[in-house]
């Protein structure tokens, strides 16, 4: 059976964009997850600091008010990240959120890091997965009796797209979890690419980079990943500006978003009805919002969609932004309406499987009705 996913474009005709984020929300069924005292968890991603394509904190705050009016008690909240980086533990993480315009006095609502100071505050939630049969959730985010999963919907270096399933499955891992889920990842370094900037060595959060000398290189040195030590975090990935360092998977590449949705399905074990989500289909950056900085947007803005299924939704937002042409100017200039935008930027990424499997395990369907323009 196929399920709703409500659209708004940013045409304006009446009311802001807050009016129009809210209506899809509230055509998807906001106020029925919600009772009174309910305590809401609106799952984010803060931002990295350097980042500017993350959701903008008046939408937040918008949500946060939709909240208060059903009596419910909300609290943004994010778990920690494996890398290094600037929410690595729950002090950077939260100056960092600040820092990114989601302190109290803007959104109305209190922080709080769902997997605590160091990442180690999570609960085993046991699940019938085909790779897992326990996974390990950020305890705040769990413990909460509602949640509303607002997502930045862009590409991802792992994952070929970022949107709900991500935010939900990557975001409410533990550190431990999170490693768990990369295990699959062995990046493996292009020697003619590596310019021996050591940027990969900054950002590992396994000490598993080191440099050696190589005559190649103009600086005389080149990056050695050390396989032993390496996590699969694939922060090296992300941190290196010359597309030297790649993916190298031990097992199947879509092991790790299969995994990926077994971890979102044990995040909302406990609130399977009591959870809504929204994806922002604004500043579709090609890489993740994890990275310091972000690049020009590979297509237009195209608006809100929201629904109580993630599948659905994140399904949703892959057709829309491949039926838009590349932005000129972007990473991939020039391809036509319709061409897969999400393999143009990353070529080595089938992003399919995390859909393929959410549905297979009950997380929601591909099949969705599109309502709203």
């Amino acid at each position: 059976m196929a399920s709703k996913v409500y659209f708004a474009n940013l045409r304006i005709n009446s009311g802001s964009l807050l009016d129009r984020a809210e209506k899809v929300l509230t055509q998807a069924g906001f106020a029925k997850i919600i009772a009174p005292r309910d305590l809401v968890a609106i799952k984010l991603h803060f931002g990295e600091s350097g980042n500017l394509a993350y959701i903008k904190p008046p939408y937040v705050r918008r949500v946060v008010e939709m909240i208060k009016k059903l009596e419910g008690r909300p609290f943004l909240t994010d778990a920690n990240t494996l890398y290094v980086g600037t929410r690595a533990n729950s002090v950077d993480h939260l100056e960092t959120a600040i820092q990114n315009g989601f302190d109290y006095a803007v959104v109305g609502a209190p922080l709080i890091i769902a997997d605590g100071l160091t990442g180690k505050d999570y609960v085993k939630v046991k699940i019938n997965g085909d790779h897992l049969k326990e996974v390990n959730i950020a305890s705040n985010a769990y413990h909460a009796d509602a949640m509303v999963v607002m997502s930045h919907f862009k590409c991802h270096e792992l994952t070929g797209f970022g949107g709900a399933l991500k935010n939900l499955g990557m975001g409410l891992g533990s550190r431990s979890g999170k490693q768990q889920m990369h295990s699959d990842v062995l990046p493996s370094v292009f020697d003619k690419k590596c310019t021996g900037c050591a940027k990969c060595m900054e950002w590992c959060p396994a000490d598993a980079i080191a440099m050696q000398a190589w005559d190649g290189n103009k600086k005389g040195r080149k990056a050695v990943i050390m396989a032993d030590k390496c996590w699969g975090c694939g922060e090296c990935i992300v941190s290196c500006k010359f597309g030297a360092i790649r993916p190298n998977w031990k097992t199947r590449p879509e092991a790790s978003q299969e995994k990926m949705a077994e971890y979102a399905l044990g995040a909302v074990q406990n609130k399977a009805d009591k959870t809504i989500y929204i994806n922002f289909v604004t500043d579709i950056s090609p890489e993740c919002d994890c990275i310091s900085h972000n690049d020009f947007p590979i297509v237009q803005d195209i608006g809100f969609l929201a629904s109580t299924d993630p599948v659905a939704l994140d399904m949703a937002c892959v057709d829309m932004v491949n039926r838009m042409p590349a932005m000129p100017g972007s990473v991939i200039e020039g391809l036509a309406a319709g061409e897969d935008k999400f393999r143009a930027v990353h070529p080595d990424i089938d992003w399919l499987p995390q859909l393929v499997h959410a549905e297979k395990i009950g997380l929601g369907s591909r099949q969705y009705e599109l309502i709203g323009k």
